[in-house]
């Protein structure tokens, strides 16, 4: 759990994230190098926006996941979503957090309660990743300092999940909607910070930032089982380095056309 030295409204004291400005400058265009903040769950959604794209992690051997994780970063891949069905995956959280927390974007996913939100949270995870709409997930995650990553999946659940605070809303499954269903939601609902899951892959990840992803939740695409299984570390890094360029180079097109 990370230390922390003060108090802010609707967030519990002992559950404040600190954060080196100059470890997460990259992420944060506002930070002051060298110095040191409370991160708050707006900041820490911040940072899982600007990093692009989220690596869902399901590996069971920790010596391999820790290998995984290790690969994707160097391949420029920031994000790391520790799903709960790791064996004891609040303790890798915790492990990959007093050992990488200043480097990586440590999270919880699959989460679907509050009691293991609030469980994540104080073992490390930046930000908690739902598959479902569960209210209850996304204050247990804000009262301990993470940001809330809620899935939804109909219009109505999408608005709702924003009304009740989630961060950002996990599309899911994305594939059986499609991209031209961001845009639909998208017209009514600008404000909407929509993150798909299930169906991204090396070749279409910009085509979903250019749908309005804000980022985008990858797993088999950059850990392929074969790959995992043989130790093919350097696949998965090239993997991380095709997406994040593309992820990066759609980004500065819309950039620039704005």
């Amino acid at each position: 759990m990370h230390d922390c030295f003060a108090w802010k409204a609707d967030i519990d004291p002992e559950c404040l994230f600190l954060t080196s400005r100059k470890s997460w400058g990259s992420l944060l265009p506002d930070a002051v190098e060298g110095t040191v903040s409370i991160m708050t769950p707006a900041d820490q959604s911040e940072l899982v926006r600007n990093a692009g794209v989220v690596a869902v992690v399901r590996i069971s051997d920790r010596a391999r996941l820790r290998s995984a994780c290790s690969a994707m970063v160097a391949g420029g891949v920031k994000a790391i979503e520790i799903t709960m069905s790791v064996p004891g995956a609040i303790e890798v959280i915790g492990d990959l957090d007093r050992e990488f927390g200043s480097e990586w974007l440590i999270g919880a996913g699959s989460v679907r309660d509050a009691e293991t939100a609030k469980r994540a949270a104080n073992a490390g995870a930046r930000y908690v990743v739902s598959p479902v709409m569960v209210p209850e997930v996304i204050r247990g995650a804000h009262e301990h300092g993470a940001a809330a990553c809620i899935g939804a999946f109909s219009p109505t659940e999408v608005h709702r999940a924003t009304q009740e605070g989630a961060d950002i809303v996990k599309v899911f499954p994305a594939d059986v909607a499609g991209m031209s269903y961001f845009k639909a939601l998208l017209a009514p609902m600008p404000e909407l910070k929509l993150m798909p899951t299930g169906g991204v892959t090396l070749d279409n990840a910009g085509d979903w930032i250019r749908a309005g992803a804000v980022a985008v939740g990858v797993g088999s695409a950059l850990l392929k089982k074969d790959w995992i299984s043989e130790g093919n570390w350097a696949a998965i890094e090239d993997s991380a380095k095709q997406l994040t360029k593309q992820v990066a180079e759609v980004r500065e097109t819309l950039a620039a056309r704005s």
